[in-house]
């Protein structure tokens, strides 16, 4: 490929319209979600993600040790 069809190639990738991912709507939600059922859900979404993380870091020692 050369580098005036890479060219080509970028210019009608920016000239397609993107699909939307999510449905946006102006109008209020159905359901609203107190603080309290947000943070349960923040902590939740934290702990499933960094949770192997950290105790991956946390015992990074015990797995370089050649047994």
């Amino acid at each position: 490929m050369s580098l005036p069809a890479v060219s080509r190639l970028f210019r009608s990738a920016l000239r397609t319209q993107m699909v939307p991912v999510a449905n946006w709507s102006a109008k209020p939600a159905k359901h609203h979600i107190s603080a309290g059922e947000q943070a349960i859900v923040l902590i939740g979404m934290f702990t499933v993600i960094l949770g192997p993380s950290g105790w991956i870091l946390a015992h990074l020692e015990d797995y370089k040790k050649k047994q």
